[in-house]
């Protein structure tokens, strides 16, 4: 299984390696074995990146936004026709099931590029009338952005930064997760064959000091991270204190909140699209699943078998519906939480094992895994796990469930199931996420924001808000008179 890319690095339109960079090896999830072996950006390939997006970026933002946007529609036209390669390649990276990836990972990527595409054409400022006197406002480029990803969505990720921050005019140098180098070079290419002038969109490898350099660099101008709470401190901190622009998409501790009159089978399908989907490795999962007594034994039965009946395997294999965990390092995380499940009194009502699957007997694989008996102070409740692991707890009152949900240093998302519509939506007002779904979860099409409050993040991607946070505001005041001076 060999997916190794022509070199480790791509800028100014171009492959570029420098071998005394740090190992950076790609390992296959499902089997452990090494894939590709790719080097770390030096100082030197970080420079030639950021260097090439500040001589190209000029030019590019004095071209009509929907000169910019045909490009980006071109590219997400070639993503379309390249969806089973580069899912494949996602695969391999990432260990997510092919099943998954066909659908979620490219697609999505190239949904981000045709709309703001698009959707950049009509962007504009504001005129103010003034009594005789009168301003507008221009939204111009930022200049030289960096985006920083994550390992779970990652060609997701690269386009969700780069198709807001290309379509105003940016240049943007990303750097990907080390655990998964691969699918950003490969829109980089795609970039390029649809027309992106070189220098626009350059890719560097590297662990947490690549992402340093970039973010501190004096001709950035941006940075944009999606990761853990903890990186996005240290990054948010070091982008301020060089007067940097900041979004950080955060982790999070998620509530799902499910009433006694919710449908029971879309109810227990929200709970595992919020849990056991990429292997539980999203960052908006609704890991603590509240469940209104009335319903919860039907409830728990229903999502029980259901949990039961997931195929999990070879991560090509287009039945499976469950690969493995990113990495060793994550499965003993995960793992670990489990054992301190059981140590604080909570019960393993289903799952938690390490399943033995023939030929994958190195993968990083783990069994989705249901908690009952679960109260709102155990650290399985409380902190982020990033794998398969719901907690499943029960209450009595809408009042009361909200106080719960909210009692949390996270912010990312919620959900609420339940026919009453006008509690839904009370509901969803009162709980302190930065987006909430009803009667689903999970989804994130590009028209609308996502990102959180609290611990969770500062500002949002995707949406005409990802615009915003790529651009910045200039207003100019237009005298139509005499000047009144008192001089």
């Amino acid at each position: 299984m060999k997916a190794q890319p022509t070199a480790s690095h791509y800028i100014n339109g171009r492959y570029v390696d420098d071998d005394q960079g740090a190992a950076l090896p790609v390992i296959y999830p499902a089997t452990g074995e090494t894939i590709a072996r790719l080097h770390a950006a030096t100082t030197n390939v970080i420079e030639l990146a950021v260097e090439a997006a500040r001589a190209a970026q000029p030019a590019w933002a004095q071209m009509k936004p929907a000169e910019r946007g045909r490009v980006l529609r071109r590219a997400a036209d070639l993503l379309r026709a390249r969806n089973a390669e580069l899912a494949r390649l996602e695969t391999l990276d990432t260990g997510k099931a092919i099943q998954e990836t066909l659908v979620a990972d490219p697609a999505s990527a190239a949904d981000a590029l045709e709309f703001f595409g698009g959707a950049v054409a009509t962007f504009n400022g504001d005129y103010v009338d003034l009594g005789g006197s009168f301003a507008y406002t221009r939204r111009e480029a930022l200049g030289v952005c960096v985006g920083i990803g994550a390992w779970n969505y990652p060609i997701q990720g690269a386009a969700w930064k780069s198709a807001p921050a290309l379509a105003m005019g940016n240049a943007m140098v990303f750097k990907p997760s080390e655990n998964t180098p691969l699918s950003a070079l490969a829109l980089a290419e795609i970039y390029t064959e649809a027309g992106l002038p070189d220098g626009l969109f350059n890719v560097v490898q590297g662990y947490g000091d690549v992402g340093a350099a970039l973010a501190s660099h004096p001709l950035v101008a941006k940075v944009s991270l999606t990761g853990s709470v903890p990186t996005g401190k240290k990054v948010l901190a070091l982008a301020g204190s060089h007067m940097k622009h900041a979004t950080m998409e955060l982790g999070g501790k998620s509530p799902l909140i499910i009433f006694d009159d919710a449908d029971i089978e879309n109810a227990v399908g929200g709970a595992m699209m919020g849990n056991f989907y990429s292997t539980g490795q999203v960052c908006s999962n609704g890991t603590r699943v509240f469940v209104q007594n009335g319903i919860y034994e039907r409830f728990l039965d229903r999502l029980t078998a259901r949990t039961k009946a997931i195929r999990i395997g070879d991560p090509l294999d287009p039945e499976t519906q469950m690969g493995p965990l990113i990495n060793k390092a994550q499965q003993e995380k995960v793992t670990g939480y489990i054992e301190i499940g059981k140590q604080e009194g909570a019960t393993l009502h289903c799952g938690g094992g390490i399943p033995s699957l023939q030929g994958f007997e190195n993968g990083f694989f783990i069994e989705p895994t249901i908690f009952t008996g679960v109260t709102d102070t155990m650290r399985i409740a409380r902190e982020e796990i990033f794998g398969p692991v719901m907690s499943v707890l029960t209450f009595s009152e809408e009042d009361e469930v909200i106080a719960r949900a909210n009692n949390s240093e996270f912010g990312l998302s919620a959900g609420v199931f339940s026919r009453d519509l006008p509690r839904a939506h009370r509901v969803a007002g009162e709980l302190q996420a930065g987006s909430c779904w009803i009667n689903n979860y999970n989804l994130t099409p590009v028209e609308i924001p996502f990102g959180g409050v609290k611990q969770s993040g500062i500002g949002r991607e995707n949406s005409l808000a990802a615009l915003h946070h790529y651009s910045q505001l200039k207003t100019v005041y237009v005298e139509t008179g005499d000047v009144a001076s008192p001089y």
